[in-house]
């Protein structure tokens, strides 16, 4: 059975919500994060990128970007822009983002669970970015990014949460990229009834945040005995069929100078390769698996998977991403380690194809690669498999927001 533990929340007080929320750590870069900050000290970029209060150029890795993140949080609790709430609860966070609209609850999840794989994981995590997380997160004595988990929903849940959502939320603000954003606090009565109606899920899932929950058991091992409350992590926990889940597409770069017409002809010895009907990214799109799209040479064209090429009946090497490293990354460009290897990067949805198409045109890469994106359903097949998915197989859309919520041990 899952645990949904309530807690109590450091959060803003309604009137500072909308300019201490900012994105999450791991989906900007620090000169991002600074220009989005400039000039907001309520901003909780200052704990999630503390680099960006420090010189540019500042490791974002030194001891001073841990210490100053730590400072920054206090900082945020002294003046107010954070305050406890005084008793534990249970909180919905709904977002909307166009025509998705996803609800989900805010709680503590279960370290032990999280090692005993009553919450299944997908993805490896790379050390370093473990490292990181881990010292972060000490550092802060707190969980301040919360990890994003799913379960196979239920209708009892489902009901809880409509119900509970009828009542005005305590936050309710649109943010600059035109998501919505709203929390309730729930009462004493629905906070118990939501933690009993976890107690029967009997598995979660790690959508997003596979680094953030193995920093936060490893801080747990450091700490246990010392009576503080880090044997839970920070998480926002949705139902499957709310997952909006986008490609996470590629961009490669041809360490051999290869020039367009050979690399369609090395192409097509492993896939069906013809020019896009119509010379955009939109027409390049897969519509459904087992098909890519690409971009090079200032043209757009399609790829389809030949039957037999992969083994369908292997949960990870059917997956378009696997496809992708297996037919071409790796045979084609001589990637062995997508984790590594320099001449490859990873471009999430979001951007949409002309991002992709930048990236090419500017010549930092050669060729992109449309995906079309995993679906939920395979990340359960992999993840209930005991089995892990390629880096970068999904892009979860919208993300949260950070500093609504934030758990101290």
């Amino acid at each position: 059975m899952a645990t949904v533990r309530p807690f109590c929340a450091y959060r803003p007080p309604p009137a500072h919500a909308a300019r201490v929320a900012s994105p999450p750590y791991d989906v900007i870069s620090t000169a991002e994060a600074r220009a989005l900050a400039a000039g907001g000290l309520h901003s909780f970029l200052r704990v999630s990128r503390p680099e960006i209060d420090l010189p540019e150029g500042t490791d974002e890795h030194d001891d001073a970007v841990y210490a100053r993140g730590a400072q920054n949080l206090a900082d945020l609790i002294a003046t107010g822009d954070l305050a406890q709430d005084p008793e534990p609860h249970l909180y919905l966070y709904a977002q909307k983002m166009g025509d998705h609209r996803q609800i989900g609850v805010v709680g503590c999840a279960s370290v032990a669970e999280y090692e005993q794989d009553v919450i299944k994981k997908h993805e490896k995590t790379r050390p370093d970015k473990e490292d990181d997380r881990t010292r972060h997160i000490e550092e802060l004595g707190a969980h301040d990014e919360p990890v994003f988990l799913t379960y196979r929903a239920v209708a009892g849940i489902d009901s809880a949460v409509a119900q509970a959502t009828q009542s005005p939320p305590i936050y309710d603000f649109t943010t600059a990229d035109g998501v919505e954003h709203k929390l309730w606090l729930l009462g004493r009565a629905a906070t118990a009834d939501l933690e009993e109606r976890f107690q029967q899920i009997p598995t979660l899932y790690v959508a997003d945040g596979h680094h953030r929950s193995a920093a936060a058991a490893r801080v747990h091992r450091k700490l246990r005995g010392d009576g503080g409350e880090h044997d839970v992590f920070l998480a926002v926990v949705f139902p499957h069929d709310q997952m909006n889940i986008l490609p996470y597409n590629r961009v490669v770069r041809d360490l051999a100078g290869r020039g367009p017409e050979a690399l369609l002809a090395a192409l097509g010895e492993r896939l069906d390769v013809a020019p896009a009907p119509v010379q955009d990214g939109a027409a390049a799109t897969p519509a459904g698996p087992k098909a890519f799209g690409l971009y090079l040479g200032g043209r757009w064209y399609t790829a389809k998977v030949r039957p037999g090429s992969f083994d369908a009946n292997d949960p990870v090497a059917s997956l378009d991403c696997s496809i992708c490293q297996d037919q071409i990354l790796g045979p084609v460009f001589g990637v062995s380690d997508p984790r590594r290897d320099k001449h490859v990067d990873f471009v999430g949805g979001i951007r949409g194809v002309a991002e992709l198409e930048r990236r090419v045109d500017s010549g930092a890469f050669t060729v992109a690669i449309l995906l079309y994106p995993t679906q939920i359903g395979e990340l359960f097949s992999v993840s209930d498999a005991g089995l892990l998915m390629p880096p970068k197989s999904t892009w979860f859309e919208p993300k949260l927001r950070s500093g609504l919520f934030v758990h101290t041990f």
